[in-house]
């Protein structure tokens, strides 16, 4: 073996090292999770079956569901089975749909992920925009403009606009659909159905991530190179497009992976309002049919897609940011 190829294999196993710390802190930050989600859905005080039931139930038969359900078992055998089954995509049968939970999850799952994807890619070029406008203007009325529009952004709810947006572009103008889905059988009728929804998810996400670019960009500009590619006679969208924003990249990055997990638990909310049939109108109408398996597989499905969401983001931080990787090596 030659002795130069010795720091590539000494760097590669570190790298590999701090891959595997993550990995076992992204298991044991899952395993944390789930034994709260199970916590508070059995153990907390309250029966389940009087919840699922009502309280004008016999005993008689609140103490049959027990027994269907499992939950006259132990808790700790009901976790550790609950787990089992899990891995294996077994999330138990809803009690208000009658059909496996994972069914339902498999039938709304593409509607949430297309509004959160859609939704993502709205954010960061609405934000990439404002934030290089506004350190391209640095005090100046440009810059001005897009902080204001940011900070309110960031006060205004995302609700709260969606309610607005349907009354501007549905009531007033009729421009697009109140609510609702079309089907995907008709692409244009169902991109139409999530313009609102993307839009209002969109933009409150895109006010955060604009201020982080513009910081990010502004403190780039400063450096020595971006003078040197002015005075090479480079033109200034050139310099911010090609240059700056490249090397502002770091920070974005982290802020957008991890706006990716806000998107997708902010569809809980939206899908409600614009009665979307999605998994997080499934979560408000499996509590209010005290569908406890639903519930519970549901709530457990968001953090797994927060907690990935932290994992991921940290392998790319590192393997974007060179001075990072160069610790990890």
């Amino acid at each position: 073996m030659r002795r130069e190829n010795l720091p590539q294999m000494h760097g590669a196993v570190r790298m590999g090292y701090f891959i595997f710390r993550r990995l076992v802190g992204f298991v044991l930050t899952l395993l944390a999770v789930s034994v709260v989600v199970f916590l508070a859905m059995n153990v907390l005080p309250g029966d389940p079956a009087l919840n699922i039931l009502g309280i004008e139930s016999s005993e008689d038969a609140r103490a049959a569901l027990r027994e269907q359900l499992g939950l006259d078992e132990p808790a700790v055998f009901r976790y550790f089975q609950w787990i089992f089954n899990a891995v294996q995509g077994d999330f138990g049968v809803s009690y208000s749909y009658g059909v496996p939970v994972s069914e339902l999850i498999v039938e709304r799952i593409p509607m949430t992920l297309s509004l959160a994807f859609s939704g993502m890619v709205l954010t960061t070029v609405v934000a990439l925009v404002m934030g290089i406008t506004a350190a391209s203007h640095h005090k100046k009325t440009g810059d001005w403009v897009v902080m204001l529009l940011s900070q309110l952004g960031v006060a205004i709810p995302a609700f709260w606009l969606s309610m607005l947006l349907v009354l501007l572009f549905a009531v007033k103008l009729r421009w697009l659909p109140p609510g609702g889905f079309a089907g995907w059988d008709d692409p244009l009728a169902a991109m139409r159905s999530l313009v609102l929804p993307t839009v209002s998810l969109a933009l409150v996400q895109s006010a955060v991530l604009a201020r982080v670019t513009r910081s990010s960009a502004l403190e780039v500009i400063r450096h020595d190179f971006v003078r040197t590619a002015r005075a090479s006679g480079f033109s200034r969208q050139r310099v911010l497009w090609r240059h700056v924003l490249p090397n502002a990249l770091i920070p974005i990055v982290t802020i957008v992976g991890l706006q990716f997990a806000a998107l997708v638990s902010g569809t809980i909310v939206i899908e409600n309002v614009f009665y979307l049939p999605g998994l997080g109108r499934l979560i408000f109408q499996s509590i209010s049919n005290r569908d406890l398996f639903t519930v519970q597989a549901l709530v457990m499905m968001f953090a797994v897609i927060v907690v990935s969401a932290n994992f991921l983001v940290d392998i790319a931080y590192v393997l974007i940011d060179p001075r990072l990787k160069a610790r990890t090596e």
